[in-house]
């Protein structure tokens, strides 16, 4: 005991200097900034639809695992538009929110058409990405003329059902849906638009998948 002691008080000064050598080290380690990119990420996992302030975090990536388009702390969330589901923890990049840089990533010349489809559990199986053709029902006269399929174009009688919009491609499917349908976001051009405007305003839509 009095040899260990005797060791002790000959390198007691040693000791002192390693432990606050250690202490320090310590102390830099917790002084020192978390490593990687702070960006905006999904605080838990999420249907899609509106975000809240409290839907979104921030999370820290390696430079080179940043995902183009990745939106960074600072950036407006609340109110926006998520086109589709997302898993927690997933960065949140600008073609995952309903707005210009998603459809910038379909292409030039398209904007973004909402739908009402008739039957909601349809609407379930769609995810965004996924590519439809959009069908109207509706009487002859509703009709109208408007479509290449219908009498007008040499037919012998308008037809209960045509094709409005083919091959679209589905931005966002926003959670929900009721008695009258359920709601759909598509890329579509002008001219398409105006074609699905006047079949919802005459008929019910449905939607044929094509697939992946």
């Amino acid at each position: 005991m009095r040899r260990a002691r005797l060791i002790l008080a000959r390198h007691r000064r040693l000791l002192a200097a390693l432990l606050a050598g250690i202490a320090a080290v310590c102390a830099l380690h917790r002084l020192a900034p978390p490593r990687g990119v702070p960006v905006l990420a999904a605080a838990r996992d999420l249907p899609g639809g509106r975000l809240s302030a409290s839907d979104v975090t921030v999370v820290r990536l390696p430079p080179d695992a940043l995902p183009d388009g990745v939106l960074r702390p600072g950036t407006p969330m609340a109110g926006r538009v998520v086109a589709g589901p997302m898993r927690r923890g997933e960065p949140i990049t600008d073609v995952r929110l309903l707005g210009p840089g998603i459809l910038r990533a379909q292409g030039q010349g398209l904007v973004a058409t909402p739908v009402r489809i008739a039957d909601a559990r349809v609407a379930e199986l769609l995810s965004p990405g996924d590519v439809v053709d959009v069908l109207a029902a509706f009487d002859g006269a509703a009709l109208g003329g408007a479509y290449p399929d219908d009498a007008a174009s040499g037919g012998t009688a308008a037809p209960a059902s045509a094709p409005v919009a083919r091959q679209v491609r589905v931005l966002a499917r926003p959670p929900g849906g009721d008695g009258e349908g359920a709601l759909l976001v598509l890329a579509t051009t002008v001219d398409q638009a105006a074609r699905l405007a006047h079949a919802q305003a005459h008929g019910r839509l449905a939607v044929a998948i094509h697939p992946r």
